[in-house]
């Protein structure tokens, strides 16, 4: 909503219909920078003061409806009043305001300012600028950096600083912030969330917006303003010399003296995470060393194997393994066969198939046939002639078996990987 030169009716209008709308849409941002534009350029032309000006700028930056507001309807009335301004507390600058409103922008105005939102990350310090602490001790920015340079050698690099073209440009962003700052801003300082420009390494970190202001000069900003460290603010009490500069430096000490307090809670919090996590990894390692040891020290299936006289158990047991490490077939090539191989074929997983290559024998049969019945079933095919050599099919690799696999170990035998594809071994079969 781009309106020049709005008249003061229709500035408060646009400023209810935004507090109204929430500042839900992107749309409202728009029209919030166009709004707040417009207001600062009245303020200009009706003489506000640079010190009012400030004021109102930083209630912008905030998204504090209610005191803008109030400003321009005691600017409205006076209007209507037609009134003379009237010179307000001990402040040496005036401003217009009319007695039916009573809308007072003092040092009392003041005390509700939440000093902590003014506090920003700067260069990786936290800092107040020189506009908003002009503000706050009720005099012009210029008497305030003036005050300074006259005693410069008490404000070093560590205690003041100038804003560069580059922050400043990042801080012109900051008339329109996003509507989850606006949100949160009423109930915690912390939500001005801080984020680095990433267009510049130097560490500028500002409050980050959806647009940047057209005329900075109508945000009351004509210059890179100064940013002031804690120990810069609390130099600026002994050049002020002024009962109000105490009082304001105290409330400004004890909100910078909060925020480390928070902070530290939060990386204590952090702090505790990271332990747990350290300790949870530690944990991993060694659990992971100790399977790898296990393993190390584990018999290995080795794809050759022979078995001495009398090595039963360890015969059957790789024979066994082989079974239970099939995943879709088991086959065997044995003119010997009985119960105990149809013991051993049990073993294999759920869903492996398991087929026998035998002569045929009765006692077999009839052990076959108990068997199918409460056990998943192992097919039997009638070799057509006589083999002398033993071989066991798992899955696609070929084992040649110097012995009948029910007579593995009872005396000397070896077991071997061979090269050759089990289609083209049973091919042979046939």
């Amino acid at each position: 909503m781009n309106i020049p030169n709005m008249t003061i009716e229709e500035l408060i209008a646009e400023g209810q219909k935004l507090q109204a709308s929430k500042m839900k849409s992107a749309k409202d941002n728009t029209r919030y920078h166009t709004w707040t534009n417009n207001c600062m350029t009245h303020l200009e032309q009706i003489k506000f003061s640079q010190q009012r000006r400030n004021l109102f700028l930083t209630y912008a930056l905030n998204h504090k409806f209610e005191p803008m507001i109030g400003m321009l309807l005691s600017i409205r009335d006076n209007e209507k009043e037609n009134t003379e301004p009237v010179t307000i507390g001990d402040q040496s600058k005036v401003i217009t305001i009319s007695d039916s409103q009573q809308f007072a922008v003092a040092n009392c105005d003041h005390k509700n300012i939440d000093i902590k939102s003014m506090i920003r990350d700067i260069r990786g310090q936290q800092v107040m600028l020189d506009f908003e602490l002009a503000m706050l001790y009720g005099v012009e920015t210029k008497a305030l950096n003036q005050a300074v340079k006259r005693n410069i050698n008490r404000f070093p690099d560590d205690f003041m600083f100038q804003l560069t073209k580059e922050e400043l440009e990042s801080l012109r962003s900051q008339i329109v912030t996003s509507k989850s700052i606006e949100k949160q801003q009423d109930t915690n300082w912390k939500s001005q969330i801080v984020t680095s420009n990433p267009s510049h390494n130097d560490g500028a970190k500002i409050l980050m917006s959806q647009n940047a202001t057209s005329n900075f000069a109508k945000m009351g900003l004509r210059r890179p303003p100064y940013a002031f460290t804690r120990n810069g603010i609390g130099m600026l009490s002994s050049v002020l010399r002024s009962e109000t500069a105490v009082g304001v430096n105290i409330r400004i000490m004890r909100a910078f003296t909060a925020i480390p307090q928070i902070v530290n809670q939060n990386v204590q919090m952090v702090q505790r995470i990271f332990n747990i996590e350290q300790h949870q990894m530690e944990t991993d390692e060694k659990i992971e060393l100790i399977l790898d040891k296990i393993e190390e020290i584990s018999p290995k299936q080795l794809p050759e194997q022979i078995f001495q006289t009398g090595c039963v158990w360890d015969a059957w047991t790789y024979v066994s393994d082989l079974v239970r490490n099939a995943k879709k077939r088991i086959v065997l090539i044995d003119n010997y066969v009985d119960d105990r191989v149809l013991s051993l074929l049990d073993k294999r997983t759920d869903g492996v198939s398991a087929t026998i290559h035998s002569r045929y024998f009765e006692q077999f049969q009839t052990d076959l046939k108990k068997h199918n019945e409460q056990y998943p079933s192992i097919e039997f095919v009638q070799l057509p002639h006589r083999n002398h050599d033993r071989f066991l099919i798992i899955d696609d690799e070929v084992y040649f078996l110097g012995t009948s696999l029910k007579d593995v170990g009872t005396s000397l035998c070896a077991i071997k990987k061979m090269e050759v594809s089990p289609d083209r071994l049973l091919e042979f079969l046939k």
